[in-house]
């Protein structure tokens, strides 16, 4: 049984693979710089990586800007992933996906 569930951890482990994301926003009247790591599907990374880099981006940003107090002013200015990967242009095309699954 443990010996299963490792296998499915592993084989889990091996269609993420982890992204360094560095943005620089706009909020409150000041400028501010978030860096960190987000997750994203191996298999979508080698296919598109850029707009792969950029939708976990967007999502990431999402996150940051519901915990911004004064979110009217908020800007992304500039989004690189690992290092030297500018995607700033397509993170600001993304938009979200609305799924309607009303029971009416």
């Amino acid at each position: 049984m443990l010996e299963e569930l490792t296998k499915k951890a592993q084989r889990y482990r091996s269609i993420q693979m982890e992204i360094q994301i560095e943005v620089q926003l706009f909020a409150n009247s000041a400028k501010f710089l978030q860096s960190g790591s987000c997750s994203v599907i191996t298999t979508d990374f080698r296919k598109e990586p850029e707009w792969t880099a950029a939708v976990s981006a967007y999502e990431w940003i999402q996150k940051i800007k519901s915990s911004v107090r004064y979110p009217g002013d908020f800007q992304i200015v500039s989004v690189v992933y690992n290092g030297e990967n500018n995607i700033t242009d397509l993170v600001r095309k993304v938009r979200p996906i609305i799924k309607y699954d009303l029971p009416f």
